[in-house]
C-alpha cells in the first residue's frame, strides 16, 4: 500500500513526516497509559489503521499492580467478567517512534466505555476531570515538569545494588557533579540520541543539566497546557529508556535508586490563567499578589498531605523523603527561592508568577500526579484556603512533615472525601486497592538488609 493510499498521514504533524521522508509507514501503535504511568496497548500493520476505527482492550489492565498481581476490588460487580474498554486515538497526540527499526507511528489513545462515557478509572481520563473543573470556572492551569533520572549500569541482578554507569572517560560516574558540563558530556551519546528522539516526535526541551547524584540528569520542559506535558513526560519516559539502552546503559525513574545518592523528583511548576483575557490569576494589575495566589498555596498545604500516594506511589517513594541532606524536602512549607521547603516561589516577573511543586517523584504517573496537584491547588481557591505564614529561613523540621510511608500516606488518601470527589471516587476506590496490594505484597518481602544483619545476629 502507497502512502497516497492512506490520507489521513497527510495531516500527521509536520515532526512526523519529516521523520517518515519519501519512507513507507509500516506500523501503529495505538497506547494508553495505565495506572503505573507505562503505556499498554495495541500495534498493528499501518494498513489496519484508521483514525476512526475502533480498538479495544479488558479493562483489567488496571487492576494490576506494579509487579503484574491481579487486586480484588470488593466495589465492583461482575469484576472479573472483564469487560471490553474503547480505545479512541487521539490524532493530536501521534508522532514517531523514534528508535523502531522501521517506520512507526504511535498515538495515545482515550478511554470509554462501551457506552461510550470516559473510563473514569484512566489516568488521562482523571486529568481531564480536573482541568474540567478549572474550565467551569474559567481557569486555564499552565505546568513545566522537571524530569529527574539515572543513568546506570545494567542491572542484571535485583539482589545486587544498582551502580553508576561508565562513561566516555572510562571512569564510573561521580556524585556531586550539580550543574557540571563535564559530567553531563560523559554521557554525551546518549543526551545526543534524546535530543535526536525528541526531534524526531516533535518535543520540546527547555534544558538539559547534570544533577547532584552520579549519573543523574535532568531535562526540564516548557511551560504549556497540562494535558499536553503529561502526554510528552509519559513520552520523554519511554524516550528515556529507549536512547539509554541503544547506548547499551539503564535509564531509571526510581524516585531512590541508590542509597547513598540523592533521590530523583519531577518538580512541578504551575500557574493559572484566566481563559477570557489570557491573564496570571496570581497576578492583580499592580504586579502583586492575588488572593488565588495565596489559596493555591493553602489549598496545596492541606491536600497534598491526602493526595501523596498518587505523587510518591511506592515504598521506594518514600526512601527519597528519609534521606537527610538530600535535597528532597519533607513538608509543605512555602518560601520565595527556597529549596529547603515542599512549595517554593521562584524568581519570576509578576506575568509568570507560580507555584513550584517540589514534593513529586519522578516514579509518579505523571497524569495522576499533576491532576492531584492541580486539584489540591483548586480546592484551596475554591474554598479560600489561607496558607500558613511564609518561610523566611531553611525548613529541616516542620510540625507538619509529609508522612512517612505509603501506608500512612494511604491512611490519610483514603479518609478525605473532599480530595475523593473531585479525583472520582470510582477511581480512588481502584487506585486505593492496588496501592494496598502493593504495600502488602513489599511486607512479604525479605530484603538483603535482613538477611545481612539479622541472619546470624539475632
Amino acid at each position: 500500500m502507497s502512502r497516497n493510499d492512506q490520507n489521513w498521514i497527510e495531516s500527521l504533524p509536520e515532526a512526523f513526516l519529516t521523520y517518515l521522508g519519501d519512507r513507507r509507514l509500516e506500523e501503529v501503535e495505538c497506547i494508553v497509559p495505565d495506572t503505573v504511568g507505562m503505556s499498554r496497548g495495541k500495534a498493528m500493520p499501518s494498513h489496519k489503521f484508521s483514525p476512526d476505527e475502533t480498538f479495544f482492550l479488558p479493562i483489567s489492565l488496571f487492576y494490576q499492580t506494579v509487579s503484574g498481581e491481579y487486586v480484588d476490588m470488593e466495589d465492583i460487580t461482575d469484576q472479573w467478567l472483564e469487560k471490553d474498554i474503547v480505545l479512541r486515538p487521539d490524532m493530536g497526540t501521534a508522532t514517531a517512534v523514534a528508535w523502531a527499526e522501521d517506520p512507526t507511528l504511535q498515538v495515545i489513545c482515550d478511554l470509554e466505555t462501551r457506552e461510550g462515557q470516559p473510563l473514569g478509572i484512566a489516568p488521562r481520563n482523571v486529568l481531564k476531570r480536573v482541568l474540567g473543573l478549572y474550565a467551569d470556572r474559567g481557569w486555564k492551569p499552565v505546568v513545566a515538569p522537571e524530569l529527574e533520572f539515572y543513568l546506570t549500569k545494567p542491572n542484571l541482578d535485583p539482589n545486587e545494588p544498582i551502580e553508576p554507569p561508565t562513561g566516555r572517560t572510562g571512569r564510573k560516574g561521580a556524585s556531586r557533579q550539580a550543574y557540571s558540563m563535564v559530567a553531563v558530556d560523559e554521557y554525551g551519546v546518549v543526551i545526543d540520541l534524546i535530543y535526536d528522539y525528541a526531534e524526531a516526535q516533535g518535543l520540546e526541551i527547555d534544558t538539559v543539566i547534570q544533577e547532584g547524584g552520579a549519573g543523574q540528569i535532568e531535562i526540564n520542559l516548557m511551560h504549556d497546557d497540562p494535558l499536553k506535558q503529561a502526554d510528552h513526560v509519559f513520552y520523554f519516559k519511554r524516550t528515556i529508556r529507549e536512547a539509554a539502552l541503544k547506548n547499551g546503559v539503564f535509564a531509571s525513574f526510581m524516585a531512590k535508586p541508590m542509597r547513598d545518592e540523592p533521590g530523583s523528583a519531577m518538580h512541578l511548576h504551575q500557574s493559572v490563567v484566566d481563559i477570557a483575557t489570557g491573564q496570571n490569576i496570581f497576578t492583580d494589575a499592580e504586579g502583586g499578589e492575588t488572593d488565588a495566589f495565596f489559596h493555591f498555596i493553602g489549598g496545596s498545604q492541606k491536600y497534598l498531605m491526602s493526595v501523596l500516594p498518587l505523587l510518591a506511589p511506592y515504598v521506594n517513594s518514600f526512601r527519597r523523603f528519609s534521606a537527610a541532606g538530600m535535597s528532597a524536602p519533607t513538608n509543605l512549607e512555602w518560601g520565595s527561592d527556597n529549596r529547603t521547603t515542599g512549595l517554593r516561589i521562584p524568581n519570576s516577573p509578576p506575568v509568570a508568577r507560580r507555584v513550584e511543586n517540589r514534593v513529586i517523584g519522578i516514579d509518579c504517573n505523571p497524569y495522576l500526579a499533576i491532576a492531584a496537584s492541580l486539584a489540591s491547588g483548586y480546592l484551596g481557591m475554591v474554598n479560600a484556603i489561607s496558607p500558613r505564614p511564609i518561610a523566611l529561613h531553611e525548613v529541616f523540621e516542620s510540625e507538619t512533615n509529609l508522612p512517612y510511608s505509603l501506608s500512612a500516606a494511604l491512611a490519610l488518601f483514603d479518609e478525605d472525601n473532599e480530595v475523593r470527589e473531585v479525583l472520582g471516587e470510582e477511581f480512588c476506590n481502584v487506585y486505593s486497592g492496588i496501592k494496598h496490594a502493593e504495600h502488602d505484597e513489599y511486607q512479604r518481602e525479605i530484603s538483603p538488609w535482613e538477611r545481612q544483619h539479622l541472619l546470624l545476629n539475632v
